[in-house]
Formats: structure tokens, sequence, C-alpha cells
């Protein structure tokens, strides 16, 4: 066997090799298998994994874009008109969310902590000054006192009215946007606390926020099951609340929005404690989408969340009292509000009942402005892009004692928006496309091998139909081209089917 054809067997055999090995890999999914187990131990809220420092200390800013809505007719809407306002904003705040007190429970497995967060004013995002843009809003803590007094004897709610009356205290109010988010003495509360010293006597969206915590928590830290990675098990203790009517309303489902176990699928559903919103949600996957160079899987809030309970029974559980429900896209949590008229919806009622839009004019919601959603990377799980926009109302209607309200009609009204976002840094989306990169890599390997092993069969192929080429070529000529003849011969036609050559010789005659 010549040189040539030891070399085109050994291409074939290794072809053959690399073929039934790569194949094999592919289908077994070795390499996969391997690097998701990989994953799952490596993604963890223990010391030691790469995730944790970045799940105590989260590099990606947090902005907090603060919205009103400036109310234009307040006269016309006390007189039974349709309320009127404007948007203003945004008022924006850099927000830290630092974990503290970190402590390990259960050998590993939980791990406890507080998540305070504190806001600092970025003038350069804000569309003015806080402490001197005035807005015109509702008086919320006038009609929370109007509110509990609804139960109390009609006379009593006269004196009250009264009072607040010859106080100056009306159902809107005038105050500058830092005053209505981060607290002022109210002269109702004032009087109220005079009375029951628990009552604070100052008011703000925000007040007392700036530098506290939700809650207490405890995590999973995942390493039991990966699938755990993150979930609240308990929140100030409890493992459930007792706010709802319904055990599947008190339940407390999820993360807390932060962090995701590895590996999601486009089928599942993600749940979210919301402890502002004293629920849980659910958010189910939208479209694919692409971050920085990252590519991420997009969850959103379907529309059932906060769907009525007559289009969506499981949402009974949100009726307080059972059978007090409202409509689509809003939620009413005066239970977690100290009695308050509070109702939650996405900014501007987007996806809610058009009742409630059409109610007020200056509405328009739109998908791309007050959806709120999460782009994750499913691989990792790490949330790539964060927008969480929630909206805060409240129930205005007519109370007998108070003439102020003897001619509006019963409102959702809309107060403010905010509009939560993170997107990662880029140092980290950097570290995120290499550590990508080398789990494709990894995992797609088979697939290499197989590529290999296709390139040395067209190698192979090729060798292979050159050399049989060659060995056809070197065979002894026929002469059937009568035009070349070997020196000395002359052709001869064919007689009874053989060819003649014969050269003149002084001895012979040589015929072939």
């Amino acid at each position: 066997m010549t040189r040539r054809s030891c070399a085109i067997y050994a291409t074939g055999i290794v072809c053959a090799h690399l073929l039934i090995v790569g194949i094999a890999l592919v289908v077994a999914q070795v390499f996969q298998t391997m690097i998701h187990s990989r994953l799952k131990k490596e993604i963890t809220l223990t010391e030691k994994s790469q995730v944790f420092e970045s799940w105590k200390n989260p590099p990606p800013p947090v902005y907090m874009e603060y919205y009103f809505f400036n109310v234009t007719n307040p006269e016309e809407f006390l007189a039974g008109g349709k309320a009127s306002v404007k948007q203003i904003g945004p008022y924006t705040y850099r927000e830290y969310r630092p974990r503290e007190n970190v402590t390990f429970l259960e050998n590993g497995t939980k791990v406890f902590a507080v998540n305070p967060k504190s806001f600092v004013f970025v003038p350069e995002k804000s569309a003015g000054n806080p402490e001197v843009d005035l807005i015109r809003t509702v008086n919320i803590p006038f009609v929370a006192v109007m509110n509990e007094l609804n139960s109390y004897s009609f006379f009593l709610r006269t004196v009250v009215s009264m009072y607040m009356k010859g106080i100056g205290v009306e159902l809107f109010m005038t105050r500058t946007v830092h005053e209505i988010l981060w607290g002022f003495k109210d002269p109702v509360l004032t009087k109220v606390h005079s009375m029951k010293p628990e009552v604070d006597e100052y008011f703000g969206l925000m007040y007392k926020k700036n530098g506290t915590h939700e809650g207490e928590f405890v995590f999973h830290t995942g390493e039991e099951n990966y699938l755990d990675y993150g979930k609240i098990d308990t929140w100030n203790g409890l493992r459930k609340m007792s706010w709802w009517s319904s055990n599947q309303s008190n339940m407390i489902n999820g993360t807390d929005g932060a962090v995701f176990h590895p590996l999601i699928n486009r089928n599942e559903l993600l749940y979210i404690f919301a402890a502002d919103l004293c629920r849980s949600i659910h958010l189910a996957y939208v479209e694919d989408v692409e971050v920085k160079g990252i590519q991420a899987y997009r969850f959103a809030p379907p529309s059932d969340v906060l769907m009525s309970p007559k289009d969506n029974p499981t949402n009974e559980g949100f009726c307080v009292p059972a059978g007090d429900c409202l409509g689509t896209g809003v939620l009413k949590v005066s239970v977690c509000r100290e009695g308050a008229p509070i109702v939650v919806s996405f900014p501007h009622f987007y996806q809610a009942d058009p009742m409630y839009i059409n109610a007020v004019d200056g509405l328009s919601p739109n998908k791309e402005e007050h959806e709120t959603y999460l782009d994750l990377q499913p691989t990792t799980g790490v949330p790539i892009r964060a927008c969480k926009r929630a909206q805060l109302n409240i129930i205005l209607k007519r109370v007998q004692g108070f003439p102020a309200t003897k001619f509006i009609n019963e409102t959702i009204f809309p107060i403010m928006f905010v509009n939560e976002t993170a997107t990662i840094d880029d140092n980290s989306a950097a570290q995120m496309r290499t550590l990508l990169l080398i789990v494709t890599l990894v995992s797609n390997f088979p697939v290499l091998i197989v590529g290999m092993g296709i390139i040395l069969l067209l190698v192979f192929v090729v060798l292979f139909c050159r050399n049989r080429q060659k060995k056809v070529g070197s065979a002894p000529p026929l002469w059937t081209n009568r035009s070349i003849k070997p020196h000395g011969y002359i052709g001869v036609k064919s007689v009874m089917g053989h060819d003649i050559l014969f050269k003149f010789s002084p001895h012979s005659v040589i015929c072939f």
C-alpha cells in the first residue's frame, strides 16, 4: 500500500470517528448537561458564588421617575363634571438599595436580609425643581378622614366637615412636589394626632420611605434546588398574608424581582412578590429582545393579573370585603394602607376597563410608556433591563355630611405614577457577553466535532476520487488514437477484429 493510500484511509477512519462521537454527544447532550449543571451550582446565594456580591450590592443604577397628574378644573369636577388632568414630570431620583444584615440560615440553604432604599434627586434627568414646582391634586388626608368617618353618625361627619372648612382644608390641595412626595405637616392629621397619638401628623406619598426597607426577608439560596434560587421563604416572619379573602391571594410567591433561577424557558410563569402592592403577581413571556448585545426574554404581567373577577375568578380573593370588587385593571389596597381608599393600577389605567380611562380627561394609555416588563437573560436568569410602572389612585365619592362631595361623580382619581427603571451597566454587560460566549462554545462543542467530521469527509471524498483517477490514467495505452504511434511502428486497419501493428525489421513482424 502506497503512502498516499495510507493517508486516504487514515482520513476516512478519523472522519468516521469524529462523526460517530460528535453525533453521539449531540444526541446525548453531554456537554450541554455539563454546563447546565455547572450553572445550577454556581448561581446560588452563597458567599463563594459568582452572583452573591452583585446580589448584595446591585451594580446597575436604578432610577425612580415620578409623574404627577395636575388637576386643571377642580371647580368643574366638584360641580359634577368630568375632571381634567395634565401629566407633570418626571422628577427623577437615583435609588440605592444595598442589602444589609445578610445572615445565612439552615446550613446555607436560606439567607436573611433587609433591603433599605435611599433616594437622591437627579436634576439633569428631571423636568423641574421639586421644591419649587406646585401640583394641584386630591387632598388624600382629607379623603382618608372622610372615608373613615363614613361609618360614624351624620352629626359627627357634619361637625368635622365644618371644622375642616373653618381651617381652610378642601378636597383639592396645592403643594410642592417635594411636599407631596416626602411629607408635610397636615392640619387635619395634626388635629387627629392630638386625639390619637398613634396617627402621624405628617403626610407624604414617600414619607418615611427614604432610608427604610419594606420588611425582613428570608430567601432560598438555591443550594437544594436551583428552581428555588432567590425565592422568598418568609416576609416579616410570614409565609402568607392575611389581608385578602382567599388563601391563594394571600400567598407569597416568587422572588423580590432582583434575581431569578437560571435556565428560564419561554413557557413558564415567573412570580414576584411586590410588598408595595401587598400581593404577588405573575409575568408571562412576551418576546425575544436584545439589550447591549445580550439576547433576552421579555416577561410582562398579562392582562389577567388585574382582571375583574367576573372574567378571572381567581382574582375573587382580592375583593375585600368579599364580593366588593372593582373592574378590570385596578386593585383596591385599602387593607394594607390603614383603610385609606387607595387603588393601584398601571399608568394611565393601561390594560384597565375603558370606563376608568374615560372618567378623566387627559389620560392616554399606551404599551410603550406604561407597560411593566422585565428582560431576563434566559441562561443565567439575570435581569438585563427592568421597568416597573405603577399608578396610585384614590376613590372619590359622595359622603353625606360633607357638602364638598355633594355633586361629584364617584371616580377612581389618578394621583401619580412611578417609573422604576434599571439597565445592566456596560462593565457587567461585557462580563455577561464573555460568559455567554464560553457557555455557547462549550455547549456546542459536539457540533464543532460533527463539523470537523463533515469537513474531513469532504477531504476524504476528494482524495479518494483523485487517487482513483490516477490509477486509471496509469493503465497500458490502447493506442486507439491512430495519430499517435510508438516510434518505428505503423498502424494497420483492423483485420478480423484485431489491430495489427508492424515494424520494418530485417528479422520479423511483431503483431499485437
